[in-house]
């Protein structure tokens, strides 16, 4: 049996842009990907703090150490810019491996988004 679990979560950054023209996605700072576990094009949930929108999108490499958090697309009108989210992924993995896996997440500075 397969279950669906938390894989990593970047816990309360602020959103530092919205392009509404943009194709569609969020940009995050590479390092905030690289220390979560993340990779370009991963499937991601975003929960807004503020509004308590909660919608996917999908990951886009961001330049590292910029503190960029950017909706694109459709995801810029769920969202204003310094609004807080919550970006989870998940993966579907073996019921008994689920067991011992460990997400990872990470709790970034939420005023500048940089690791703390």
């Amino acid at each position: 049996m397969f279950i669906e679990i938390c894989k990593s979560k970047i816990h309360r950054v602020t959103v530092t842009g919205a392009d509404l023209q943009y194709i569609g996605s969020i940009t995050i700072d590479e390092d905030l990907m690289d220390a979560a576990n993340m990779i370009e094009n991963e499937k991601v949930q975003i929960v807004n703090i503020n509004n308590g929108e909660r919608f996917e999108t999908y990951v886009i490499r961001g330049k590292r150490k910029s503190g960029d958090i950017i909706l694109n697309g459709p995801a810029a009108r769920k969202v204003v810019v310094g609004d807080v989210i919550i970006i989870v992924s998940y993966a579907t993995i073996d019921f008994e491996e689920a067991k011992s896996f460990e997400p990872s997440i990470i709790f970034p500075d939420t005023e500048t988004n940089r690791l703390i």
